[in-house]
């Protein structure tokens, strides 16, 4: 195989999974938009603010807790 077939070769998988990428992202779109909302009830006695395991310990005194 010559450098230039290579070449070529290289530029019709990049075309091929530049096309798988668009294809999967109109069906993740398209899945998404029939998509219902949740509708959860709000969380009892939860964290006031930002939540704690995620935006760091520093919200509960820092305190720190392995789980």
């Amino acid at each position: 195989m010559t450098a230039k077939e290579k070449d070529l070769d290289d530029q019709g998988v990049a075309e091929r999974i530049a096309q798988a990428g668009a294809r999967a992202k109109a069906e993740a779109d398209a899945r998404r938009a029939g998509e219902q909302p949740h509708s959860l009830p709000p969380e009892r006695g939860g964290p006031k603010g930002p939540e704690p395991t995620r935006y760091g310990d520093w919200e509960k005194k820092g305190l720190i807790s392995d789980f």
